[in-house]
């Protein structure tokens, strides 16, 4: 979503590196181009005027300190400044002290409610270790209540829907059986999805109050669209007066919007963004954190959700065997099996391009990631899937007549299968280095990744071709040989991530530990 943000934003700090002290001009050039960039964002304008002001007077007000250069230093005060307008620190739920919870859910027609309501039980449920259940009081929207069963069975959540919906029924005293409901099967939570409008609806939204009035919420949820710009922030002021609303919820996050919502809306209504939907799945939903949200838009990544999502999707007891495996013997007892059992456990945390978008300076190679086919993890594991045991434990016996089976038996052919194996005994290298604290020696090939080193015999050629000849003076020769390139250090991007050669920037530490560095 933050795409053309990021973009803009970058080329908009490339103009300060390499200059010693920031200038006036500069500081009001920059501040021009980021003015843009927040309006093709889509970003209401009184929270760009207020954005803009402050920044301009940190950035005249500061000194080139701390090592940084004045293009590090203005991004820092941005990155600051971006926090504060999506809501400063992360709020969490308030839960009551005397059971159930009970959350309502508030929105425009078509902004996601429904699917947010089970997205949200399934969250409560499985990380938050409650017992909810879900009250269909939408009793407007055809099949509404249909629906949300659907969503409450697949969530493995219980729903409360004594009326069929379709303009049947008082969602009011549903609203108020459903609390006897919960108070009786002890249910911590109860979450209340109420009927959607069209627009600023004056007999729904005295609906909407009645049911507020019938439940006493503890937490009012304003559901938005994240695409929807600037006319989320009119229609939630005009919630706000009509309802009122404690947190907002942002659905649709993953889509192609220009994302002002998401910067305009906590800024304008004091009410912070709470969560975020970005995507179709139930997995989809993460509680909203505006200063990883700010790293995410200044191409930084978001290393700490990377985390979060890695130790949900990964068994400890089961990494915990592989990095034994790794440690010992160069990792030479690592097998394809393995290897297979690690590709499915990344696969859980969702799609690759997702993961990789979280790596700081992912948007250097956006048109890569965009084109990487998520498909070829699928023809990786049949081919794997096609070898026996003992290939699978001792790679090295795959011999030509092997690999031709195996690309017979996986649909593949034979120049992927060497592919695979020399990837793997890439990436065992490199897992068995950092398992051993010595960091990242380099990133194998991904497969179907253009531009990110793929393996095979096509990167060798490629490698080949690339060398450049000696010089035909043996001393100046000799000196040639001797100039070995430099590995990353630990906690250091490659050149491809925006280190090494001329790069700014600087892992954050959660990463640099994940990397073997200090």
């Amino acid at each position: 979503m933050f795409d053309t943000l990021s973009d803009r934003l970058s080329t908009a700090f490339k103009t300060l590196r390499g200059k010693g002290k920031l200038t006036d001009a500069d500081i009001d050039a920059t501040a021009r181009e980021i003015r843009v960039a927040l309006l093709e964002a889509d970003v209401a304008l009184p929270v760009v005027r207020e954005f803009i002001a402050a920044v301009k007077e940190r950035a005249a007000g500061a000194d080139v300190r701390g090592g940084l250069n004045p293009a590090q230093q203005v991004i820092k005060i941005v990155n600051e400044e971006l926090v504060n307008i999506l809501g400063g620190e992360t709020r969490e739920l308030r839960m009551s002290k005397r059971p159930p919870t009970v959350i309502m859910l508030a929105g425009l027609q078509g902004a996601g409610k429904t699917t947010l309501a089970g997205k949200l039980a399934k969250w409560l449920k499985e990380t938050q270790h409650q017992t909810p259940m879900l009250v269909a009081a939408d009793l407007q929207r055809p099949n509404a209540v249909t629906q949300l069963q659907v969503v409450g069975e697949r969530a493995g959540v219980p729903v409360f829907a004594p009326e069929p919906g379709n303009g049947v029924g008082d969602p009011v005293e549903v609203a108020r059986k459903a609390m006897d409901e919960a108070r009786t099967k002890q249910h911590s939570v109860v979450i209340v999805d109420t009927a959607g409008r069209l627009g600023v609806d004056e007999v729904l939204m005295k609906q909407a109050a009645d049911i507020r009035d019938a439940v006493s919420p503890d937490e009012i949820l304003f559901v938005v669209d994240a695409m929807i710009g600037q006319d989320a922030v009119t229609t939630a002021q005009a919630f706000l007066d009509g309802v009122g609303f404690d947190g907002v919820v942002l659905s649709k996050l993953d889509g192609d919007a220009r994302g002002g919502a998401a910067l305009s809306i906590a800024q304008v209504t004091g009410r912070q963004v709470m969560f975020a939907s970005n995507g179709e799945k139930l997995e989809d939903f993460d509680v909203f954190h505006p200063d990883r949200m700010a790293s995410r838009i200044l191409g930084m990544g978001d290393v700490m959700s990377l985390i979060e999502q890695a130790e949900r999707s990964f068994d400890a007891e089961e990494a915990a065997k592989t990095a034994a495996k790794l440690q010992k013997k160069g990792g030479k007892d690592f097998t394809l099996d393995d290897f297979l059992a690690q590709m499915q456990s990344v696969r859980k945390m969702g799609p690759l391009t997702k993961i990789f978008g979280m790596l700081p300076g992912a948007n250097q190679f956006k048109d890569q990631l965009e084109n990487f086919d998520e498909r070829e993890i699928d023809r990786i594991e049949a081919v794997i899937h096609s070898m026996t045991p003992a290939e699978r434990n001792d790679p090295n016996i795959i011999n030509g007549s092997r690999r031709a089976r195996i690309a017979k038996g996986s649909g593949t052919e034979v120049a992927t299968v060497s592919g695979l194996v020399e990837r793997f005994f890439e990436a065992r290298k490199m897992m068995s280095a950092m398992a051993s604290g010595k960091g990242m020696p380099g990133m194998p090939g991904m497969p179907g990744m253009p531009g990110m080193g793929a393996g095979g015999r096509k990167a060798k050629q490629q490698q080949k071709k690339g060398k450049k000849r000696g010089s035909g003076n043996p001393a100046k020769r000799a000196n040639q040989g001797n100039q070995q390139p430099q590995a990353p250090q630990p906690g250091q991007l490659p050149a491809a991530f925006g280190g090494q050669d001329g790069g700014d920037f600087e892992l954050p530490d959660d990463l640099k530990k994940m990397l073997g560095g200090n």
